[in-house]
């Protein structure tokens, strides 16, 4: 059966990127800032963007488009004979599925606020009560199943199209809207009276803040955050490289991908703490900030539910192009693995993603007896604790090692695809960073998530 291949350049940056914009840049990006001091966090961000997130990007689009397989079958066609490289792809597979049996209630949520926020329901509420909203939504089991099936079924229904008609067309309009919504929010907070204090704090590093909440906190929580954006471990990004022909180099294409994902990031910022600022909310409230506190701030403002709305259907399409990107990796990786066709394959797994997503969806309500992390966790906690503390920087790193040793595929394999096309080359005084310098710094990312998380 011949590869489908993406129609154009546009749509494989824009699925990329898709894949990588997700809940991460425009939730997490901006509490984060807000916890760890505005600007000094966001120039780290930055930094360990271009050392790390990037050199690893390049890496797994290179063995998707030399395999020109999917994640669970790309080791086989490129791994000398005899190795066990292969058992990572199994696990790669077995990510993306554990990463979907959570992601898809985020999603639902998203859904669920965009809905509500629109059709007014928190207008009139105080600030309590909106927090109370929250609590009521994760309560309900039906609700919270109903959005979550809705959000698998219309995954499966998007990706059951050819990749050219299904996927790449969906996500490119998705995409450009996403990005159409951002930048009237932005333009939007620039009008609001805390525009010039939410801005400072935001983009002008604060040396005492950081001092404040510890330099090495910060340094950690910028290098985690820009290494997880990405989505790099589990091959989310190898299955767009192998739908991609020669005519580009792939270090090249990773900037581009990092660069829309970083401006998503960063624009994300510049909607959310201008409104802060001007409504008096607490920057560093951390994961409430978006459906706790940005609902009362909608509530202040004129027009609110229109803005708010707005709000919350750009953070659906985030989280859809992610939902979307990542099912198509799983749909590729049943492809290959059972020689399934497309149509098969979405009935399959859409049944099986929905009988794997309610645990987590019942987590909140039916299922919040069980603590499987200890105190007060949930079935989210351990599901995002094996994908983002486990298998995300372990992959990368075997991702790494393969492409650059000998004993896998190997440096000239690697240096050759990559370079295969017009763009940004990867130059041979890279070889000694990549091949040891990267991989240390991913596994002290990963002792250190152990740590810090089990503290």
């Amino acid at each position: 059966m011949e590869r489908e291949r993406l129609g154009s350049r546009l749509g494989f940056i824009l699925l990329s990127a898709g894949c990588a914009i997700g809940i991460g840049n425009v939730w997490k990006f901006p509490y984060m800032a807000g916890q760890y001091g505005g600007g000094a966090f966001v120039l780290l961000y930055l930094f360990f963007l271009v050392i790390m997130g990037i050199p690893v990007m390049a890496i797994e689009f290179s063995l998707g488009r030399a395999s020109q397989k999917s994640p669970v079958r790309l080791y086989q066609q490129l791994e000398p004979r005899g190795s066990k490289w292969h058992l990572h792809g199994y696990a790669a597979m077995a990510g993306n599925y554990l990463l979907m049996m959570f992601y898809t209630t985020v999603a639902g949520w998203m859904i669920q606020y965009f809905v509500s926020t629109a059709s007014g329901k928190f207008s009139g509420l105080n600030p309590e009560q909106v927090g109370q909203a929250f609590g009521e939504v994760c309560a309900n089991p039906t609700t919270m199943m109903a959005y979550t099936i809705l959000v698998v079924a219309v995954g499966f229904f998007v990706c059951s199209f050819s990749l050219q008609k299904g996927l790449e067309q969906v996500t490119k309009y998705m995409m450009l809207a996403l990005l159409a919504i951002m930048v009237l929010l932005a333009v939007h907070s620039f009008t609001m009276e805390g525009a010039t204090e939410g801005l400072t704090f935001y983009l002008k590093p604060d040396l005492e803040k950081m001092r404040e909440v510890g330099v090495g906190s910060v340094v950690m929580g910028a290098m985690n955050q820009a290494f997880f954006t990405l989505s790099l471990g589990i091959g989310a990004m190898a299955i767009f490289g192998s739908y991609l022909g020669k005519e580009r180099s792939l270090l090249g294409e990773s900037v581009n991908v990092a660069i829309l994902d970083t401006f998503v990031a960063l624009t994300s910022g510049l909607i959310i703490f201008p409104a802060c600022f001007t409504y008096n909310v607490e920057v560093g409230s951390g994961p409430r900030l978006i459906f706790v506190t940005l609902p009362n701030v909608f509530n202040n403002m004129s027009l609110g539910n229109l803005w708010g709305g707005m709000f919350f259907l750009f953070m659906t399409f985030a989280a859809l192009s992610t939902v979307f990107a990542v099912f198509e990796n799983i749909l590729a990786c049943c492809m290959d693995l059972f020689g399934w066709s497309r149509k098969k394959a979405c009935v399959i797994n859409c049944i099986a993603l929905i009988l794997l997503s309610l645990p987590c969806a019942l987590g909140f309500n039916v299922l919040s007896g069980i603590h499987p992390l200890g105190g007060s966790t949930n079935l989210m906690d351990l599901e995002d604790f094996l994908v983002s503390n486990l298998l995300l920087p372990l992959g990368s790193v075997l991702f790494i090692l393969f492409a650059t040793s000998k004993q896998g595929w190997g440096w000239k394999n690697f240096m050759e695809e990559a370079n295969a096309g017009k763009g940004l080359k990867v130059k041979n005084w890279m070889r000694g960073y990549i091949t040891y310098v990267l991989p240390v710094i991913m596994l002290v990312i990963f002792v250190i998530g152990l740590i810090s998380y089990f503290k």
